[in-house]
């Protein structure tokens, strides 16, 4: 367990940030690597993995809800030296992580195909992208337990370990990827259905290791089984946590498959080159969620133990970190993005359409940094439902319009992006907002009782 209470806040988001955004790269490479190899296999691959990977969004509102809850429960705990509740919230995480795989593995298997098919009109595209996911699909499961178990190392302090495990896992997919999908050696090519192999078995691999951690290393929260049967009160608490934040997300998977639907009519071209564009944009920002993620358990952790200075010192560090990372990448999207995307295609017309998007939604990357780093504080005071609230009025502004516009006879495939600019704009705006009316809340009027406060509220 590592103490976020003390020294300067703004050098403590780094030490966080920093092993965790490590392990994001790393992370990004393995998704690069699979794009790279896909992308050989031609557009239709590139676009049915695309589609596939909306579902991705429904999975990671899932893992959100569990994850969110463990870093808010389990770092203010630690705020305030409650070690045995810790431990309890962090064996509830993984009876509810069992739950939670059940059911992907059965509505991914039943419900893929009928999904999948909204949102494409190519067929070609359809059959890759079931392809990759029916083999995918169990890699997913697994992606619950590794959510807790590493969510509630954050909360304690702890980044390496879960790094470490996510840098493994990435270089054996990398290594699986050209064996399995382009059939390097003496295997056969399997295409799409070898990315998600490649994935599921690393995914697996990573899974075992953080285990054997957590039987060999971790002291302060630790498996036990004495804990596992269901406390359905420290799940009402981590759904009152974790619903809003998976809520966030699947308002996210909601933007996604709007854009794919928006754009369908322009053919696998440009839901290829959205797939690709949205691949390097998620990569680019690594940094700054690892910078959201640091700010979860630091206020977690000094809101539990009732230092509110620090709370806002940390906000203000997060800002302007966040802030700084995505105006340089703002800039560097705004010289060259064809290069980027040429990486992974010799189209023509799948590059104009990634590189137009990147350059147009790069307009977009500050405000999006305020936005998760508002989320990362929402997430540490245990209150997400403002973040639910400000991704639910960036989907109400851009889906309205652009169904609107889909409909127009100028309708063109970059009205799309720019609608999206002016949502996300909204969002940072209203996030922003929700976070200053948080403090007055929670901080202002709870200064002189945490933290007996936040232990009856929790």
């Amino acid at each position: 367990m590592k103490d976020l209470t003390i020294g300067s806040p703004t050098k403590t988001i780094l030490a966080l940030a920093i092993p965790v955004a490590a392990g994001m790269i790393f992370q990004t490479l393995y998704l690069l690597v699979d794009l790279y190899f896909v992308a050989a296999l031609g557009e239709d691959s590139v676009a049915g993995v695309g589609i596939a990977g909306t579902l991705l969004f429904m999975i990671m509102a899932l893992t959100q809800v569990l994850g969110v809850s463990a870093v808010a429960l389990i770092s203010q705990a630690v705020g305030r030296k409650d070690q045995e509740h810790a431990n309890l919230v962090f064996n509830q995480s993984l009876v509810l992580s069992a739950v939670c795989a059940v059911i992907t593995l059965l509505g991914g298997y039943l419900l893929a195909e009928s999904y999948l098919g909204s949102i494409t009109a190519d067929d070609a595209a359809l059959r890759e992208g079931l392809t990759f996911l029916y083999w995918f699909l169990p890699g997913m499961a697994l992606q619950f337990a590794m959510m807790a178990m590493a969510s509630s190392l954050r909360a304690t302090g702890i980044v390496k370990p879960a790094m470490i495990v996510q840098v493994l896992t990435v270089v054996l997919n990398t290594i699986l990827a050209p064996i399995l999908i382009a059939g390097w050696g003496p295997g056969p090519a399997l295409g799409v259905l070898g990315a998600g192999l490649a994935s599921t078995i690393s995914i697996t691999v990573g899974m075992a290791l953080l285990t054997l951690y957590f039987l060999k290393l971790e002291k302060y929260v630790s498996f036990s089984p004495a804990l596992w049967r269901p406390r359905f009160d420290i799940w009402k608490k981590m759904m009152d946590i974790g619903l809003p934040a998976g809520g966030e997300m699947l308002l996210l998977f909601v933007y996604f498959s709007a854009v794919y639907w928006l754009i369908q009519d322009f053919g696998a071209p440009a839901q290829a080159g959205f797939s690709i564009g949205g691949r390097i944009m998620q990569s680019i920002f690594m940094p700054t969620m690892a910078i959201a993620f640091a700010v979860g358990p630091i206020i977690g952790q000094n809101f539990g133990a009732g230092k509110i200075d620090r709370v806002r010192e940390t906000f203000k560090s997060g800002i302007i970190l966040s802030s700084v990372v995505m105006f340089i990448t703002t800039v560097i999207m705004q010289w060259r993005p064809e290069v980027l995307v040429m990486f992974f295609t010799e189209d023509a017309e799948v590059i104009e359409v990634g590189a137009v998007f990147l350059q147009l939604i790069s307009l977009n990357f500050v405000a999006q940094g305020i936005v998760f780093t508002c989320s990362g504080v929402f997430q540490g005071l245990g209150n997400t439902r403002p973040a639910l609230f400000s991704s639910g009025v960036r989907v109400l502004i851009f889906v309205p319009i652009a169904a609107y516009l889909r409909y127009q006879p100028d309708f063109s495939i970059n009205m799309v992006w720019y609608i999206s600019i002016l949502s996300v704009t909204a969002q940072a705006i209203v996030s922003f907002l929700l976070v200053r009316r948080e403090f007055m809340r929670e901080l202002d009027s709870s200064e002189n009782s945490l933290p007996a406060d936040t232990e009856q509220a929790l």
